[in-house]
């Protein structure tokens, strides 16, 4: 039934990397079944036959499709399946993306479609990892023009030695989490988030990963020598030549004055009337390449913004290839908040804002990950007025999702313990202003409001980013690129971390890769560039964590009791929780391992709170004095809570030194009242004295 079924096996880090081609989703253009240890997934590419009419870019899209089934779990939603893609399955598509899109031809409009269906996970053998292996592999043997095949491996940091494909355990041990994909000669992606590893450790890791890669590449090669399609033809995009040259004879000096500016805006006023200009006069001449014109002048603002880098070591902005932009760092700005810091870079400004909680408030983590939850938080918020645009906002794109994840790494590292600081923390970054690096403008926004919060963290984080110009042999980089630099540019290599370390990186490439020499170049400069803006922008603002938190932000107190005691604590139905919550107007945590978080705008209040929970978790001892409330009034004496759920009996004759008539000559219901308690009966009554202490 499957005459072209195949198998083809070897061995990756030790566990066995088996494919399978011809026998499952035998409709797509290509398709395999790939397992890897006892994680499993089906990778299926497609491509339209034409391109859509209008279309002039590129149309990829990559889908990394979580089934909860995968790891034995029952969808937690209301309708028991699986919805939108969580921001784990987001990350993933992101990473798949980054390193297969350069490789696709430039000239090409075709829709192609990637999806990697995760069917059983192996917490050994990263799901992610083999997606990107089996959509190198779906592509290779597909009949879809690309250029690879690529490889990706994953690599760790443990007890001083480099890892490939760490464990689940030497996952969580490991000071390093680096996922660095490759072409038979080139780097095409890094993605890293390290616990302030130094540049050389970084590099060397950059290089094993890659090393580690051909071998996939060879096996894969083998594959697609066997089972791989002959490509297809496609319809390339006709650039009209004769139309560009006129574009250029006419426009190009205004093209460099138009260009040479640091303002983004001055700029844009500047290239439109250009625009105008070009149509007025080719339009009639050239009436079946109107819709060339634009592109063409695109074309010429590239050509010359590259020849300005390349050759005449020259930018836009009039900077130096070393020289950053203008910065500015700010905190306290918003009132009420727990945090508030402002990062501005150019006309790159970024607002973030830090927020304290319970660590009950910390997220839930529906998906196929280990993880179940995270206290920290870091959300990035691109709105169209940052870049001068009108759009209504439609919630978070995948961009959003991966610049937020970033900031998110990159500050980790740093954060104290939940020991050390017993707080949910939640980090919003508002792009008020865009013009390239919003993601490492965040980064040092949220340096500055963590600090501003009053957050221990171990020491400030910085991000920067290192652009790249190719042509040929020759190739230079730039430090902080700018919006202009990244869109002419070959790469945007985001670095964050502090003095001393690197917390993490994002490379994103428009060619076929880099070489050893152009990754550690540009991990020199970033790392001269974040030290400046710790050193000379950030220190100068704020030099340490505040040293109290925001009168705003609520105090958080804990103890631990033992286990036999956290039911006296909740009480019956909760009643005992819930008393003491609302008595004191607290919010508890109670966690199963006896740790107890009280959280209160009133520090006083929370600490009334601790104090009887330490006495519920104490045991009553006789000749122990305690104050207690009356909760009972009998005829024979009244009944006293001394703790949150214990009472005890006060007779009458034990309420004062003289005889007492009535209970309620000396008492009251909801007194408060010194007691000792003189006996505990075998029965676990408890007697109490007011005369013993009188």
């Amino acid at each position: 039934m499957f005459e072209n079924y195949k198998v083809f096996e070897t061995k990756v880090a030790g566990r066995n990397l088996k494919v399978e081609t011809g026998k499952y989703a035998q409709l797509a253009n290509g398709s395999c079944l790939i397992r890897y240890g006892d994680t499993v997934l089906n990778v299926a590419v497609t491509a339209s036959s034409k391109p859509r009419e209008g279309i002039d870019f590129f149309p990829l899209s990559v889908d990394f499709e979580e089934r909860l089934y995968s790891v034995g779990k029952i969808p937690g939603s209301f309708s028991k399946r699986e919805g939108k893609p969580s921001e784990k399955a987001v990350l993933s598509s992101r990473v798949i993306d980054r390193p297969i899109r350069p490789l696709f031809p430039k000239e090409m409009r075709n829709d192609v479609s990637v999806v990697c269906t995760v069917l059983s996970v192996d917490e050994d053998c990263s799901p992610e990892i083999t997606a990107m292996i089996g959509t190198s592999i779906a592509l290779s043997i597909s009949d879809i023009p690309w250029n690879g095949p690529i490889s990706g491996v994953s690599v760790g940091y443990v007890d001083g030695k480099v890892v490939i494909n760490p464990t689940d355990s030497q996952s969580k041990e490991s000071k390093l989490s680096l996922t660095v994909a490759s072409s038979k000669e080139r780097v095409v992606m890094i993605e890293a988030a390290a616990d302030r590893i130094s540049d050389d450790i970084m590099y060397e890791a950059i290089i094993c990963g890659h090393k580690f890669n051909q071998e996939i590449i060879d096996f894969i090669n083998l594959i697609t020598k066997e089972v791989g399609k002959e490509k297809f033809e496609f319809k390339s995009e006709s650039f009209d030549e004769e139309v560009y040259n006129k574009i250029e004879e006419m426009l190009i000096d205004d093209i460099k004055l138009a260009l040479y500016t640091n303002d983004k805006s001055e700029r844009e006023r500047r290239l439109k009337p250009l625009y105008e200009r070009a149509h007025q006069m080719l339009d009639t001449i050239y009436p079946d390449s109107i819709s060339q014109i634009d592109e063409c002048i695109y074309k010429l603002q590239k050509k010359v913004v590259r020849k300005w880098l390349l050759e005449d070591q020259k930018r836009v902005d009039g900077r130096k290839m070393d020289q950053m932009r203008q910065l500015h760092a700010e905190v306290g700005i918003l009132p009420r908040v727990h945090g508030s810091g402002m990062f501005t870079r150019g006309q790159t400004q970024v607002l973030t804002v830090a927020t304290l909680g319970p660590i009950s408030d910390q997220q839930t983590l529906d998906g196929i990950d280990s993880d179940i939850s995270k206290r920290y938080m870091h959300h990035y918020n691109f709105p169209s007025y940052s870049v001068g645009e009108t759009k209504p906002s439609r919630g978070p794109g995948r961009r959003e999702i991966g610049h937020g994840a970033l900031a998110e790494k990159a500050l980790v590292p740093v954060l104290p313990s939940e020991d050390e600081f017993p707080y949910a923390i939640r980090l919003v970054s508002e792009v008020l202003s865009s013009n390239g690096s919003t993601s490492q403008a965040s980064v040092c926004g949220s340096t500055l409001a963590l600090m501003d919060a009053g957050v221990p963290i171990k020491e400030p984080v910085a991000g920067i980013s290192c652009g790249l110009i190719t042509e040929g042999d020759k190739w230079m980089t730039m430090i902080d690129i700018q919006g202009l630099e990244d869109f002419f540019g070959d790469m945007d290599f985001k670095v964050a971390g502090t003095l001393d370390g690197i917390t993490a990186i994002q490379m994103d490439l428009k060619i076929s890769g880099l070489t050893s020499e152009m990754i550690k170049e540009a991990l020199e400069k970033t790392h001269i560039a974040r030290n400046y803006i710790i050193n000379e922008v950030m220190s100068k603002c704020i030099v340490s964590p505040r040293s109290e938190l925001s009168r705003y932000a609520p105090k958080v107190l804990s103890t631990k009791i033992s286990l036999d005691k956290i039911r006296e604590v909740i009480g019956s139905g909760g009643k005992v929780v819930q008393k003491l919550s609302l008595d004191y107007d607290v919010k508890i945590d109670i966690h199963d391992d006896g740790k107890i978080f009280v959280m209160g705008v009133d520090t006083a209040k929370c600490k009334k709170v601790i104090d009887i929970i330490n006495n519920i978790d104490k045991d009553l001892e006789v000749g122990t004095i305690y104050k207690g409330k009356v909760t009972r009034i009998m005829n024979f004496g009244a009944f006293v809570e001394i703790v949150p759920g214990k009472e005890g009996l006060c007779h009458i004759s034990q309420l004062d030194n003289k005889r007492v008539e009535k209970v309620t000559d000396i008492l009251n219901l909801g007194d408060e009242v010194l007691v000792k308690v003189v006996e505990i009966d075998s029965k676990g009554r408890i007697n109490l004295s007011m005369k013993n202490i009188l």
